[in-house]
């Protein structure tokens, strides 16, 4: 056979795994540490210990290249994992969340970008909340049903006041809370619109 015959080889080499975990945690580090406006391709490429030409390849621009980062680490990969049971069991995994001080300078990261990079929030609404509004609106539910929560209680509104919250709890408490503080936070917001515990 001669050197013709043989089947040409697609062009390139394969793109390297790690090299884009390595360049999204990157993205990641710096959103959270130094804010959207102050995150550049540059300071990623950096960070990751590539070229600026490496970064781009896989990226056209800044913008997509921190909304994937967002994606890459809140996916809901398990469904099972949103099927709280009750009201309690969701509000452990919220305090579980909240009392990370890496996630609660991420989301302030994203709220306080709102106004010029509000892709940014969307994305981290899209991958981690997806279903999981769902599941918190299914857990209230059958919470209300247990007659834990008054029948005429609108389980949106409910939900909507506990995503308030949040936002209060990120600007308004220390991040070294412990997962049984942020839980007693929400249960006491919880008990003022009629929650009684099981």
């Amino acid at each position: 056979m001669t050197d013709t015959a043989r089947t040409p080889r697609s062009p390139g080499r394969p793109r390297s795994q790690k090299v884009d975990a390595d360049v999204l945690a990157a993205a990641l580090d710096l959103l959270i540490e130094r804010g959207a406006a102050e995150t550049s391709i540059e300071q990623v490429a950096q960070c990751a210990g590539v070229t600026r030409a490496t970064v781009y390849r896989r990226f056209p621009d800044k913008t997509t290249l921190l909304i994937q980062a967002i994606e890459s680490v809140h996916q809901d990969h398990d469904p099972e994992a949103l099927e709280w049971p009750d009201t309690e069991h969701m509000l452990d995994d919220w305090a579980r969340y909240l009392s990370e001080p890496r996630n609660r300078r991420m989301l302030r990261r994203l709220y306080g970008a709102v106004d010029d990079h509000p892709e940014l929030l969307l994305a981290y609404r899209n991958a981690h909340g997806g279903r999981r509004a769902a599941a918190e609106h299914a857990a209230l539910l059958r919470t209300r049903e247990r007659g834990q929560l008054p029948p005429e209680r609108d389980i949106q509104v409910v939900l909507e006041m506990l995503n308030g919250a949040i936002l209060h709890h990120l600007g308004a408490y220390p991040d070294t809370e412990p997962p049984e503080a942020v839980k007693s936070y929400f249960l006491a917001l919880l008990r003022q619109v009629g929650y009684r515990p099981a």
